[in-house]
């Protein structure tokens, strides 16, 4: 192990993510994801894990010469960032060391006669409903176990239950099945049920969490723990499934009457002189510990507007300081709203908490804008952070205001992890290009000069690169191989 790369392990931080191993040539060959990069990466560089680990492991871990991060918000993203990254770069030890393990999803086939919720592994295109995958088995078959409860859904297995199939079943009694099988319900009414519970699992009936909650209430009021508990644990894994995916199924004339709804709540709620007309927020990215990028989102009248979003590189801040970079996005935004004497949101809103939302009211304080209103959404709680100096505010989940900010936030964070993945894969790519021995600056600019980008650079064949002024054959093979491309080891 090389020293920069033990100091790497010592530094990585406590945060989920993505990890990316690299070769002594500079190419990527693992690529893995975390819930704590520190825990699992260095997990691998163990004592224990390299005498006993088997034999693919043992290979790949003395096969690493230099590691990259990516620092995202939670192990959901992490999951689906490995998954891109993995068929981006086609790192060699992810195919050598692949196995049967996948994630879990729900699945249900409308087509049966007497359809059920079963978990699977794959999902196909075989025109059954699908939900997930899920990173967490918990919330998948707590999640299975709500919908058969709550709706009455069948757990046997046979594909059409008859008589036969009741007589070595108690699932009435004990699960509340509905019993279609010996037509205590008609089949109309057993789809119209299976049909309610495929609209939960899509986050269509958010309310029935509502519903949970005071049964869990109640249950701790009559000193009933040990239920309570389990309904907890049940509404936990429950809002983990449904959260981030009411609005995106929303019909475009109900979620125009959410919106309504939802900003004269927050006018109350904020003390505001009007609804918000005009709502603009702010998310930050970080890249490897070393870049960060941040997004703007507008929404007019509670519905996005893609043609007001930008996108900002941090200039200012060094190192995983969001508040820092809040601050500078915020100012530099609203600087240069004042220059070209342009109109102020109705709302700023910012991604996190007390922290976050002081560094954009001090930046706005700076620019001489404290009167234009702000507020934050932590995301654990999601709580509504205000600037007047109150208590946060927690909001039903079904709150139209607290889904106008959610929309708007979620929104902000997926157009800064947009703009956090094309300059990622550009970053991978150059910094190959910047490790390989006898490639300085003048060098890779005559590069890019020539081929336009790395992109093109990796499908150049050698002689290509080898006819660029001061490259020559050996030092293009080595070129070849460090973008990904593949050499002719003949020539």
């Amino acid at each position: 192990m090389t020293d920069a790369l033990r100091e790497k392990l010592q530094k990585l931080p406590d945060k989920p993510g993505c990890y990316l191993f690299r070769d002594g040539r500079g190419k990527i060959i693992y690529v893995g994801k975390a819930a704590s990069l520190r825990h699992r990466v260095q997990s691998y560089f163990r004592g224990h894990t390299l005498r006993h680990a088997p034999p693919k492991l043992r290979s790949l871990i003395h096969s690493v010469a230099d590691l990259d991060i990516l620092v995202l918000r939670n192990e959901d993203e992490a999951l689906l960032t490995e998954s891109r990254l993995i068929k981006d770069f086609k790192p060699r030890y992810n195919i050598l060391m692949r196995d049967d393990k996948r994630y879990l999803a729900i699945r249900a086939d409308p087509r049966e006669p007497v359809p059920r919720f079963t978990t699977a592994r794959i999902v196909r295109d075989d025109g059954a409903k699908y939900f997930g995958p899920f990173t967490s088995g918990a919330i998948v078959h707590a999640a299975i176990d709500f919908v058969e409860r709550r709706f009455g859904i069948r757990k046997c297995k046979p594909v059409v239950p008859d008589a036969l199939t009741y007589e070595h079943c108690i699932n009435d009694i004990v699960r509340f099945c509905s019993a279609p099988c010996v037509g205590r319900i008609s089949p109309q009414e057993y789809l119209a049920r299976f049909e309610e519970a495929c609209a939960f699992l899509r986050g269509e009936r958010v309310a029935m969490l509502a519903e949970l909650e005071e049964q869990m209430q109640a249950a701790a009021k009559h000193r009933d723990f040990e239920t309570a508990a389990r309904l907890r644990d049940t509404l936990f894994a429950l809002r983990a499934l449904v959260r981030n995916r009411a609005h995106a199924i929303t019909p475009p004339n109900l979620q125009a009457d959410l919106a309504r709804r939802g900003l004269a709540d927050l006018q109350k709620l904020l003390g505001l002189s009007a609804p918000p007309h005009i709502i603009e927020a702010f998310d930050i990215s970080n890249i490897f510990g070393a870049h960060a990028v941040a997004s703007m989102v507008c929404a007019v009248d509670g519905v996005p507007d893609r043609r007001r979003y930008r996108s900002f590189r941090i200039q200012t801040v060094e190192g995983a300081d969001d508040p820092a970079m809040i601050a500078e996005v915020v100012g530099r935004q609203y600087l240069r709203l004042s220059q070209e004497n342009l109109p102020m949101p109705d709302l700023v809103l910012v991604d996190g908490g007390v922290t976050q939302l002081r560094a954009a009211r001090g930046a706005l304080q700076s620019l001489g804008l404290g009167h234009v209103p702000s507020a934050g959404l932590a995301k654990e709680r999601e709580e509504i952070v205000r600037d007047d100096g109150q208590m946060p505010v927690i909001l039903p989940r079904d709150s139209a205001a607290l889904q106008v900010l959610q929309r708007l936030r979620d929104e902000a964070h997926r157009f800064a992890i947009g703009h956090h993945r094309r300059i990622r894969n550009r970053l991978i790519r150059e910094s190959a290009l910047d490790e390989i021995p006898g490639i300085g600056p003048q060098r890779k600019i005559m590069l890019l000069k020539t081929f336009g980008s790395i992109y093109r650079l990796a499908r150049a064949d050698v002689e290509a690169i080898a006819a660029v002024a001061g490259i020559g054959p050996t030092l293009a093979a080595t070129i070849k191989r460090a973008v990904g491309g593949d050499v002719d080891e003949n020539n």
